[in-house]
Parts: structure tokens; sequence; C-alpha cells
């Protein structure tokens, strides 16, 4: 409902979802809602992550040092003082996995630690549509469990909260979302702002996904949950209780128009979010979610969750070179306008048998993961922004795609490798 024009509430005083102001046109935007503060929309000149990102400086400042490449796995996720596989001992109804990382927010407020928290609920009028919500109550962060799908003016709710007295906040965000936020949190004036990060790749807008949604299901209204998960499949689930798994190989993706993921996601160098205080995300988890603790605050806010969490070591298996070397060709070819090499269809259904058997599981699953990302922001770059290509890519991101053949060349390398 609409709550006097000034916003959408969910029940006073519950999540409040203010009516953000209209967003800056720019290029290699996914909107995470700071140009949408008319005191802070010329802030994106220095704080997009898809303009001049310095991860080095900003891990410094954040995590009291950069990543430290000789550390077995900082090049590929960032700085960290400890990894889990984690599950929730109750798992949370509605959520996307077991719910930690909306646990984690209603700790916050349980105990007081914050005053609000900025996340993504689902829009009113579509289940899969983010819209961003100021959460007072730790009751209310139920609202916002489950996956959403698109574009979403997060940090538009920065000056609202500032506005509403909160000086202690929390973000739930994605990469580029915290990059934005990271790049100016020193300016905002809030006593503390810390950060629960997920991972996210491969975005794209609301209306695409229900377009994809449409391929895979006769009725994709029916569908309440869709997930990619680590044993390379896709699990859906149904209104009427019914599950269903399809392998990655089966997937209609070659279907999908050239431009459903914009430019911007395919050349995000931040698949870990490895700027926010603790990254929950599944990559590694190996069925389970995935827990990267960063720095102190990150180590807190686990705690927070002591006896309601089971936390194990990741666990790695097989090799990822030849995956992400066949991913590199693919992506060459798409990027240079070819068709994609496809397997026959008769072939696919044994690979798809083998692939969660043979294919890279756990944490090398999580590298190759992130060296595709890479790879792919190179080739596409490359392509179609040449010349953002040298200011976009950190030093670090040459260093993971080394392995593969691929090198700044005399016009793209102003950096220090």
């Amino acid at each position: 409902m609409r709550d006097g024009g000034e916003g959408v509430g969910f029940g006073s005083p519950g999540p409040w979802a203010p009516e953000p102001g209209p967003a800056a046109p720019r290029a290699l935007c996914t909107d995470c809602g700071l140009s949408r503060i008319p005191s802070r929309a010329k802030s994106c000149g220095t704080a997009c992550q898809f303009l001049r990102p310095d991860y080095a400086a900003l891990e410094a400042r954040i995590h009291g040092r950069a990543r430290d490449e000789a550390r077995p796995d900082e090049l590929h996720f960032g700085p960290f003082r400890a990894m889990h596989r984690a599950r929730m001992l109750e798992p949370r109804p509605g959520a996307q996995w077991t719910g930690i990382t909306t646990r984690l927010a209603e700790r916050l407020l349980e105990t007081g630690a914050v005053d609000a928290v900025l996340a993504v609920a689902p829009d009113p009028a579509d289940r899969w549509k983010p819209m961003p919500v100021l959460v007072t109550r730790a009751g209310d962060m139920a609202a916002c469990r489950g996956m959403r799908m698109g574009y979403a003016p997060l940090l538009s709710l920065l000056e609202p909260a500032a506005a509403a007295g909160h000086r202690r906040i929390a973000v739930i965000g994605i990469p580029c979302q915290v990059h934005a936020l990271r790049a100016i949190e020193e300016t905002l004036g809030f006593e503390s702002v810390t950060v629960i990060g997920t991972p996210c790749s491969d975005n794209t807008t609301t209306a695409n996904f229900h377009r994809f949604l449409a391929l895979l299901e006769a009725d994709p209204a029916a569908i309440t949950y869709l997930e990619f998960r680590a044993d390379y499949q896709v699990e859906l689930r149904y209104a009427d209780g019914r599950r269903r798994l399809i392998p990655f190989l089966m997937l209609p993706l070659s279907d999908l128009p050239a431009d459903f993921f914009p430019l911007t996601c395919r050349s995000c160098v931040d698949y870990t979010n490895a700027l926010a205080d603790i990254t929950v995300g599944y990559m590694g988890g190996e069925g389970e979610q995935w827990l990267i603790v960063r720095n102190a605050r990150g180590a807190e806010l686990l705690a927070l969750l002591d006896g309601e969490v089971a936390l194990a070591a990741p666990g790695t298996k097989s090799r990822r070179q030849a995956h992400v070397k066949g991913f590199l060709a693919n992506t060459e070819r798409a990027a240079g306008g070819l068709p994609l090499r496809r397997m026959p269809r008769w072939l696919r259904p044994l690979v798809a048998w083998l692939m969660p058997r043979i294919g890279p599981r756990g944490l090398e699953f999580a590298r190759a993961r992130v060296e595709m990302k890479a790879v792919e922001s190179v080739v596409h770059l490359r392509r179609e922004k040449p010349r953002l290509l040298r200011h976009m890519l950190p030093p670090h991101v040459w260093r993971l795609v080394a392995p593969y053949g691929l090198a700044p060349r005399a016009t793209e390398g102003n950096r220090k490798l």
C-alpha cells in the first residue's frame, strides 16, 4: 500500500520503502542508487565500480590490508580471516538457502548493534523484483528472505536512513552496491556501517528474468524459487510443493538474446564481494553456504550466530583449468559474434551426469567461477569498450587470467602488475 505518497509500507513501523528519485542516465550503470540522491549524484564519478576501481586501497582501509597473494586463495577471493561451509541448524522458511544472511541482520537488530538495515524485499507487484527497504525491527527481516532478480537502487536509502536519525546501519548488498558504499562511507556521517555482502554474477532486468522463466516452464507464474547450485544444476520449486532439477547443460541459454546480461555484469571483477565485512554465498559450500569472514567486524557478525549455525572446513575437489579454458574459447566466440560450439544433444545428458562427479567442487568450483568472471571481463571489455579496459581492471584480475594466455596489451595496462 502507499504510505502518504512517501513510500511503500509493510506495516508500521515495519520495513519502509521510500520512493527513490530518478536515476541519472549513465553508461555501464547497475543503478546502485547513488545517482538517485541529489546531493550524491556526482559521487558516481569516483565511487562507481565500473569506472576506476581501486580495490587495493579500499581493501587496505576496510580490512587493514589489501589481498595478500602469498596467502592461499586471497588472489581469488580477496582478504579474509577465515572461510567456512555453513548452515543454520534450524533453516528459516522462505530463505534461499538456510537463512544465514537475514539471520545475521536480525541479530544485529535484536542486540541493538545497529539501528536499521538496508536490504531488499519483493516488490508488492512482482515477487521477483527487488525493492529497497529500510528495516528497523528484527522480525521484519523475514520479509527480505529469498532471491530477487533485477536492479535495486539500494543506496538511495542512505539519505532517508540518516534523515530518520539512524546512526548505526547495516547494509546487505551485492558487489557494485558495496563498492560505491565503501567509496563514500567516510563522508556519510554514520557512527558505523556494517556490510553483509552476497556474491553476484550475471544480473539482468526483472523483465528479462521473466523471459528466462518462461523458457523453463510453460506456467512460469507457478515457480516460487530458483537457484543455481554448486552441483551444476538449477533447482526450481513450485507453488504446489513440487521441485525440479535442471542440469546447467540443459538450460536454454542459447535462446537468450545477446544483450540478456548487460556489459556491466559481464565485466564485473568482484564476484566474491571483497569489500564486505562478511560474504555469505554458496560457491564454495558444496551444497551448503559459504562464509568468508574478512575482518574483525565480520568475526563479530559470525559470533552473533553462536549456537545457531553449523560450521565446517570448506572442501575442494577436481581441477578447474580445463573448464576455464573451455569457457574462454566459448566466450571469445560469443564476443566475436560467432555461434557457440554446442554440445550434441545426445551427449548432454551424459555430461550433465558426469559434471557433479568429476567437475570442480567446493573451493575449486569457486576458484573456477572467479577465473571465468575475470576471463569474461577481459574478453568483453576488449571487444566492446576497449578504452575502459585499462581503468576498469584491477591488477589482480590480470594475474588471474595470465595462466590462460591473456595479458594486457600496450594500451590496456597502465597499472603496475
